[in-house]
């Protein structure tokens, strides 16, 4: 929850839309609007994910939970424009974490 990039993968011929520092920026910007969720999660539950769609990219934020339900880490992942994002996050990304162990809202 420090906002540090511990990995990253691009599509093969993707070009990356931010620098990595520009991409550690926009992560401590979605750390702080987690908090800011936070504060609503007794009333309306853990966030799942946050969604962004920009001008070119759609975005979106997993938020993962340590043994006690606290914030633990956030997944990012960029998709393009015209993808499902929906069907690829509750389908594909969130049994993953699951099955590597990562402990999501649900």
């Amino acid at each position: 929850m420090k906002g540090k990039i511990l990995a990253a993968e691009y599509r093969e011929g993707v070009q990356p839309l931010l620098t990595p520092a520009d991409s550690e920026l926009s992560i401590m910007q979605s750390l702080l609007r987690m908090g800011t969720r936070e504060a609503m999660e007794e009333r309306i539950g853990k966030t799942i994910y946050a969604f962004t769609l920009y001008q070119k990219v759609k975005r979106a934020t997993i938020m993962t939970y340590d043994e006690s339900g606290r914030h633990n880490a956030v997944v990012m992942v960029s998709f393009d424009r015209e993808v499902n994002h929906d069907s690829v996050i509750m389908d594909r990304i969130l049994p993953y974490l699951k099955m590597t162990g990562k402990r999501i809202a649900e």
